[in-house]
């Protein structure tokens, strides 16, 4: 009675600390959409949907410390269960609780990603056609979904029917480990689909991690220990600017004032003058208000805390760095190989970031704070990757990330690129640190058979396996050894993005205090002026019927 009392007040505090977790993370999200949201280009769906798909994100992020710290709370410091958790019975039921919630969350994060989010964004482009009703929207946007949803559902069918034979057996004893876990988590219906599906996304979240992660890794640092540049200076700097360019227009203006049309390189001289004039205004009205904001004198004087926070950040990166190169080579050296996933049990080498989660183990709760600051980390720096560099397909930049200057689909597109980068968080965090990522803070009694003496060890592969309970996310994350080939290599294209990055951003200057705001290449409308391409292009007209070269060349 003692035990499950002690059990229902315990899972009282943990339904109490995840509706109070609950609520940060929407409000967190309502005001993080609504702060990069445009002004101009509002829409209650687009909206309600990126709020709902980035707390989805983040709620899944939070899933791997929650593991860890179940798995790691059945047990005392000294290796023994405590009294609710020695049954095994309760043990298998927090352990499905928690498989539970990967499925349910994972589900949902396959509906947005192959539904939900296509569905608004489709729905949101219709809206532009002119006389369309909204029936016809609807129709279309669930045209154009349907291909997303095929896609989902061939990798499901794929997942379900389609045999995995395992790969010959280089090192039975390495393999036979790995056959029964994959056994253990197999065993369940319907679980082999959706690993499948979530690992095929998986790889496309890599792709994301590899290049919007890395960069926010290695920029996110530097930017905050180089600061911004001076708003005096950049105002001064443009007054400067906009004098040279108009007096360089009232040259060529001069030419043609005798009625001579202008040679073709001076018009096209011309208007790239008026393009830039336009954009040296516009930077002027933006460090004005810059200059009055608020905002921008307490960063000011914040600035001390910012360089603090900026070496913080970059000494976490470094950790991280280290660690991911030190797993991955430990892989490569004491792994099965390249045809069981590069998996090992445990850490051969010493890995930094493994070893200080195991030191903080006897003073609780420092490690899991450890592990949660980690992951928060990876999401944010996530999040800052993509605001920097903006939404590309290749070598195509489709939107920018704004603040009040974001477009709806740029949101919806940045809220899936997050839920792709949060599906890899799992594997990158277990290559950081495999040993803690597996067994959490577990220890266990060894009795030595030579003498009675028992000893508390820190659970292992070695470890008896009702003595240790490995987390689920371990399990998810190694259904299928062929992904976790292509994760390795993964990280070390992750490595090498990283140490790119890492060096443009220390030739890089400090920047604009207006950082994004005003673009003379805008490949979008989110901008605070959505006429201004339309003002530019009256200028132009002026132009042409005041000088008729100009207006030859125009039409």
């Amino acid at each position: 009675m003692a035990a499950s009392a002690t059990l229902l007040t315990e899972s009282a505090l943990g339904w109490s600390i995840f509706t109070v977790v609950l609520v940060v993370i929407l409000a967190f999200c309502w005001v993080y959409i609504r702060k990069y949201q445009s002004r101009q280009e509002s829409e209650v769906i687009s909206t309600i949907t990126a709020i709902c798909a980035l707390a989805v994100a983040l709620i899944t992020s939070a899933l791997l410390p929650v593991d860890i710290f179940l798995v790691s709370f059945m047990k005392y410091p000294n290796g023994t269960y405590k009294d609710w958790a020695a049954i095994n019975e309760t043990r298998k039921q927090i352990e499905d609780t928690v498989l539970y919630g990967y499925y349910t969350l994972y589900s949902i994060v396959l509906f947005c990603v192959f539904f939900w989010i296509p569905f608004v964004y489709f729905y949101y482009e219709e809206k532009d056609e002119d006389n369309v009703s909204k029936c016809s929207q609807v129709k279309n946007a669930l045209k154009y979904t349907i291909g997303f949803v095929i896609v989902c559902a061939a990798l499901l069918l794929i997942g379900t029917f389609v045999p995995l034979p395992p790969p010959s057996r280089q090192n039975s004893t390495q393999w036979e480990k790995v056959q029964y876990l994959f056994k253990e988590l197999g065993s369940r219906d319907g679980v082999a689909a959706l690993s499948f599906s979530i690992s095929s996304l998986t790889l496309i979240g890599m792709l994301a991690v590899i290049t919007y992660t890395a960069y926010g890794m290695s920029a996110l640092p530097l930017t905050l220990i180089k600061g911004v540049r001076s708003v005096r200076y950049e105002r001064l700097e443009n007054t400067e600017d906009t004098e040279q360019v108009e007096q360089r227009i009232g040259k060529l203006k001069a030419k043609c004032g005798d009625g001579r049309p202008l040679s073709m390189r001076d018009r096209r001289t011309l208007q790239d003058l008026e393009t830039r004039l336009q954009t040296l205004r516009r930077q002027a009205r933006h460090l004005e208000v810059a200059e009055r904001d608020c905002c921008t004198k307490v960063g000011g004087a914040l600035r001390p805390l910012k360089i603090l926070l900026g070496v913080f950040f970059f000494l976490v990166a470094l950790l991280f760095v280290a660690a991911l190169f030190i797993s991955n080579l430990d892989k490569a050296l004491h792994s099965a190989g390249i045809n069981t996933g590069f998996v090992i049990f445990g850490t051969n080498l010493t890995n930094p970031l493994n070893e200080l989660l195991l030191a903080l183990q006897p003073v609780f709760p420092l490690d899991y704070v450890l592990i949660t600051v980690i992951t928060v980390y990876f999401v944010f720096t996530s999040m800052a990757g993509i605001r920097n560099m903006g939404i590309w397909f290749f070598w195509m930049r489709l939107y920018k990330i704004r603040p009040e200057r974001t477009r709806p689909q740029a949101l919806l597109f940045l809220c899936m690129i997050l839920l792709l980068i949060v599906l890899h968080t799992s594997y990158m965090i277990y290559s950081l640190a495999p040993q803690y990522v597996m067994y959490g803070s577990q220890k266990y009694q060894l009795q030595t058979p030579q003498t009675t003496a028992v000893t508390t060890k820190i659970c292992d592969a070695d470890a008896p396996e009702d003595q240790c309970t490995i987390t689920r996310t371990y399990l998810f994350l190694h259904k299928f050894w062929f992904f976790s080939t292509v994760y390795y290599f993964g990280n070390w294209a992750f490595l090498a993005v990283f140490t790119i990055g890492l060096m443009v951003s220390c030739c890089k200057g400090k920047k604009s205090v207006i950082e994004g705001e005003v673009a003379a290449d805008d490949s979008d409308f989110s901008d605070d002026e959505p006429d201004g391409h339309m003002k530019q292009c009256h200028i132009l007209e002026e132009l042409a019927f005041s000088d008729p070269g100009i207006q030859a060349n125009a039409v």
